[in-house]
């Protein structure tokens, strides 16, 4: 059976050309770059390259890149740098919708005596701007906003609220973990302060990432030890995976239009011939101002989780918008920020494409799907009950 992949915002392929690059410095070219000899030195040299590619991509100086272990260590990193080079600060704003290595952080923090003020989004999954405006107060550390929602796909106004912060004297971190590589992005025309980057969401391998820190920005190290990365990550650097993200930083640039045509059309035709086909469908968060990969639908009385399932025995990979948690189905804490019904939150399905994708699997998934919802709401005692009402209304 083959398979479908549509989860691309959960992880990606490594790219043939990525593999192509980093599998001699697993065995033939395997010195330390911080070696004194000519044979590390090759290394080092790749490692250069690597960074001046990772660079390019996101519009800044190669000084200005830490490779890291993952976005989850880029985002602590950062954070916690914040409050360390500004010890008098106890405050930190971000929003409802982050990713866990953002929230959860903060939550830990928040146990540990800092004030935490989580921002509020609308129906369609957007930032309250004037909320984060009166949250940033001479205590604010640092205001961390996600670029782009890996749930939904909805982008926020990161560098206008960058902007907003550095006027009050606020350092700015963004998790661009879903947005690098799908939209373009240049630092030099920004005042954002930090930004991270993970490997495995644009086809590069697992365990390899990118902490930006911009020239000047005060940093305290979050792994410390030998000199590498100038003294800003202590440890060894994972080359093969260095030099693949480089790579894939590379394949990302080339294949950006790409990305916000064919991979967008794609995308727009799966959504809509769904919603067309499937009564009690709606796509959650803003249409229009999203990553141009990524779809969010929700089908009413219906369980996510039985939808996957279904979708799995086609060889169908996509996500669901429900976690199950001690026991019990929770609907997304993006969605539910977002106010969406429960009945709708449950059915929630995450669809994320990639370059790889090709017409003949959207045309695959629209001929499986609506055929499984139908079978699902038929067991469904909540869809019963919603046609029984929709008869007497």
């Amino acid at each position: 059976m083959r398979t479908i992949y549509l989860d691309n915002n959960a992880t990606t392929q490594v790219a043939p050309e990525v593999m192509e690059a980093m599998m001699p410095y697993f065995h033939d070219l395997f010195g330390n770059p911080s070696s004194m000899h000519s044979f590390g030195g090759q290394v080092a040299a790749k490692v250069r390259g690597a960074r001046e590619q990772a660079a390019a991509l996101i519009g800044c100086s190669p000084d200005e890149i830490i490779f890291t272990s993952c976005g989850t260590e880029s985002d602590n990193a950062a954070i916690r740098s914040a409050l360390t080079v500004q010890p008098d600060k106890r405050h930190i704003v971000t929003s409802r919708v982050e990713h866990p290595a953002v929230r959860a952080l903060c939550a830990d923090l928040a146990q540990r005596g800092y004030r935490v003020t989580e921002l509020a989004v609308d129906a369609t999954g957007h930032l309250d701007m004037e909320q984060y405006r009166e949250s940033l107060t001479p205590d604010t550390a640092v205001a961390s906003l996600m670029w782009a929602n890996n749930e939904t796909g909805v982008i926020f106004p990161v560098v206008r609220a960058a902007e907003m912060a550095r006027e009050r004297g606020i350092l700015f971190h963004t998790d661009a973990v879903q947005a690098v590589g799908k939209i373009p992005i240049d630092l030099r025309k920004s005042v954002i302060d930090m930004l991270s980057i993970s490997g495995h969401k644009l086809h590069a391998p697992k365990g390899i990432g990118i902490l930006y820190v911009r020239k000047g920005t005060r940093f305290s190290p979050f792994l410390i030890g030998g000199h590498q990365e100038k003294g800003r990550r202590g440890g060894t650097e994972n080359t093969p995976g260095v030099i693949a993200l480089g790579k894939a930083c590379e394949l990302a640039a080339r294949h950006m239009e790409e990305e916000n045509t064919r991979v967008r059309q794609l995308r727009d035709r799966l959504e809509s011939e769904l919603l067309q086909r499937i009564p009690n469908s709606r796509v959650n968060g803003d249409t229009v101002s999203r990553l141009p990969n990524t779809s969010n639908i929700s089908f009413e009385f219906v369980e996510g989780e039985s939808i996957l399932l279904m979708l799995n025995e086609y060889g169908i990979c996509a996500s669901s918008g429900s976690a199950c948690t001690s026991g019990s189905l929770q609907p997304s804490h993006v969605l539910r920020a977002m106010g969406v019904p429960f009945t709708m939150a449950h059915g929630s399905i995450r669809f994320s494409l990639s370059i790889y994708n090709t017409d003949e699997e959207i045309d695959f998934v629209i001929e499986k799907l609506p055929p499984i919802i139908e079978t699902l709401r038929k067991l469904s005692p909540y869809w019963s009950a919603g046609e029984r009402a929709c008869a007497a209304g």
